[in-house]
C-alpha cells in the first residue's frame, strides 16, 4: 500500500535529544503525515569531515530508544545500510517509491544549507520542507524552495552542545531521554 506523505527526519543524531523528540512531536501534530521516518546517516558526509563521529549502528540504537514510542515515528537503517555517504537525495527517491510525496523535516538552522546539499535541483524538484523553528533566528529558504513552518517553541539544544559540554549521568537527563544515557556513556567510557 503507497502511502499518501511521509515526513523525513534525517541525522547524525549523536546524540539523540530532547530538541529531536519536540520536533517529531511537532511534525506529527500538523496531521501532515501518514508516517514520519527518521533516517540515521550511516556516512554523514557533512559531519565526518569535520571530525569523529560516533560509529552508525550506535547512533541508530540511540535513536531508536530516543523516538520509541513517538505518534507516527519510526525509526530506518536505510542510509547506515546503503555503502557511501549519506545523501537526502537518494533516501528522497527510495521513499518516493513507498510514498506518493515526502517532506523534509528540517531546524531552521539547516534551511539556508539546502542550495548547498548534494544534488540540491533535484531534491528541490521532490520535496516540501517543514521547517522547525530553532532558537535565536527564523529561517532563510533559498530560493526555489516550497517549505512550511512546523509550530513549536524552539528548543535550545544541540547534539554539539551536549558532545561538546561532557555532561555527567545526572546532567543527562536534562538534554537525552533516559534510554540514551548508559548507551552514550557506555560508548564514551
Amino acid at each position: 500500500m503507497t502511502l499518501r506523505r511521509l515526513g523525513l527526519f534525517g541525522g547524525t543524531f549523536d546524540p539523540p535529544h530532547f530538541g529531536h523528540v519536540a520536533a517529531l512531536r511537532a511534525a506529527a501534530r500538523t496531521h501532515r503525515f501518514n508516517r514520519i521516518e527518521v533516517t540515521v546517516a550511516g556516512d554523514p558526509y557533512q559531519k565526518s569531515v569535520q571530525g569523529a563521529v560516533r560509529p552508525a549502528p550506535l547512533r541508530l540504537a540511540m535513536a531508536v530508544v530516543a523516538f520509541e514510542g513517538l505518534d507516527l515515528v519510526e525509526v530506518s537503517d536505510r542510509e547506515i545500510r546503503r555503502a557511501g555517504p549519506s545523501y537526502t537525495i537518494d533516501t528522497v527517491r527510495e521513499l518516493l517509491e513507498e510514498a506518493d510525496e515526502v517532506d523534509l523535516i528540517i531546524g531552521a538552522d539547516l534551511a539556508s544549507q539546502l542550495d548547498r546539499w548534494h544534488e540540491a535541483a533535484a531534491l528541490r524538484s521532490l520535496v516540501r520542507v517543514g521547517v522547525v523553528p530553532r532558537p535565536g533566528g527564523q529561517s532563510v529558504m533559498p530560493s526555489g524552495w516550497i517549505s512550511y513552518e512546523i509550530a513549536m517553541e524552539p528548543v535550545d539544544l544541540s547534539s554539539t552542545y551536549i558532545r561538546d559540554s561532557h555532561p555527567n549521568r545526572a546532567n543527562l537527563r536534562d538534554f537525552v531521554p533516559d534510554g540514551v544515557i548508559p548507551l552514550y556513556e557506555g560508548f564514551r567510557g
